[in-house]
């Protein structure tokens, strides 16, 4: 079985999403997930200003939940599995696995943020700047704290990945001979996105350390909004 194929699956699963079709649920999903960029911006503020951990932040915030590029991303990737056979030759396996654990996250952040857009269009007017409550209350009917949770666990093993296969010199030298062919072949934002890990990593003592201290405040706050706290993102 192809080292890829799980790939295929998330995209199948992406192409399936409302927003695609639907202009008006695409700028609300937009809005949601702003609004999350804004609000985990706040809530780890201290974390994510340390030098150590600005670029790590960074590569949260724009790649792990729902970066501008992910149409593009994802159409690069259904490119890339039509060659399969060749791009597993000279793509790491480690660095497949924890790429595709990445992009299985940015596109569950893509689905769960879509349920809001969706529910927020139901209940309020489609132009109406989103606030905290609104998000508590929405997050309450969606009761989607299980879901949330599973985020935040895969969220804990891509941490320990990190560390355990893409701190080896020879892995990223050889991603990084990976370069001049995602360049040939128009793979730039897949590779981009992959490199940007690497980078992001490099200032970190322990990628697993400073995934599970963020882990560690969002279940906090999961906890506060279904424990019916009226200010759970504070």
């Amino acid at each position: 079985m192809s080292k890829l194929a799980a790939l295929d699956e998330l995209l199948e699963l992406y192409y399936q999403f409302k927003y695609h079709k639907n202009p008006m649920l695409f700028q609300r999903l937009q809005d949601v997930q702003a609004w999350q960029k804004q609000r985990m911006q706040r809530t780890h503020a201290t974390q994510f200003a340390e030098k150590h951990n600005v670029l790590m932040a960074e590569y949260f915030l724009n790649r792990l939940y729902g970066g501008p590029d992910f149409d593009a991303l994802a159409g690069q990737i259904a490119r890339l599995l039509k060659y399969a056979h060749k791009a597993e030759k000279i793509i790491p396996e480690n660095a497949i696995k924890t790429g595709t654990s990445g992009v299985s996250l940015a596109i569950l952040a893509v689905q769960l943020d879509e349920q809001v857009a969706i529910q927020l269009l139901q209940d309020y007017p489609e132009n109406m700047p989103l606030n905290d409550e609104m998000m508590r209350l929405t997050y309450l009917k969606l009761d989607q704290g299980e879901a949330r949770l599973k985020q935040l666990n895969m969220l804990d093993e891509l941490g320990k990945n990190l560390d355990k296969y893409m701190r080896s010199f020879v892995v990223y030298t050889a991603f990084k001979m990976c370069k001049g062919a995602a360049q040939k072949y128009s793979f730039q934002i897949m590779y981009e996105f992959m490199q940007d890990g690497f980078l992001a990593m490099k200032p970190l003592k322990s990628a697993e350390k400073f995934v599970k201290q963020f882990t560690t405040t969002e279940r906090e706050i999961i906890a506060k909004v279904h424990a019916g706290d009226l200010h759970p993102f504070s």
